[in-house]
């Protein structure tokens, strides 16, 4: 496999947007027009199509947005695994199949929202879905919108 490292010589005066040059003065990464290959190598493009801020692409709604770190392993077939950051809106209604984070007696939990029979299912067979029933107290956070994995 070849890594194309940038040249020690490469700045933002060099073609990349000053981060900090956008009107609202927010910081943002540059985003490259082409798409990464992840199977066999394409020829490259250097084009910049412009910048990137990675809040503003994950967050829809600050004032109700916070964020989470997961733990175990019960909702790797989501996609969701051990350590990953996820974001979270609360401002969001859940639904049945959303991946919610719900407080079942205080505890907070990851899991897939089924309102139809009452559960909170995990998205591994190895775990039991958790039946909600009329003495846990629970309250649904908010509805996961994206899981940020570190490699």
């Amino acid at each position: 496999m070849k890594i194309a490292l940038l040249p020690e010589s490469f700045s933002v005066s060099g073609g990349i947007p000053d981060p900090f040059d956008s009107p609202d003065k927010s910081p943002f990464q540059p985003l490259f027009a082409s798409r990464v290959s992840a199977g066999f190598p394409s020829p490259a493009d250097d084009y910049v199509e412009g910048g990137i801020d990675l809040h503003r692409h994950l967050v829809k709604n600050p004032a109700a947005t916070f964020f989470a770190k997961a733990s175990g392993d019960s909702m790797q077939l989501k996609g969701i695994y051990d350590g990953d950051l996820l974001v979270v809106d609360r401002s969001l209604s859940a639904k049945t199949g959303d991946v919610v984070i719900a407080a079942i007696d205080g505890e907070l939990v990851c899991k897939i929202l089924d309102l139809s029979n009452r559960q909170l299912v995990p998205a591994n067979p190895s775990y039991p879905p958790i039946t909600l029933c009329d003495e846990a107290e629970c309250l649904i956070e908010g509805v996961v919108t994206h899981a940020i994995r570190y490699l």
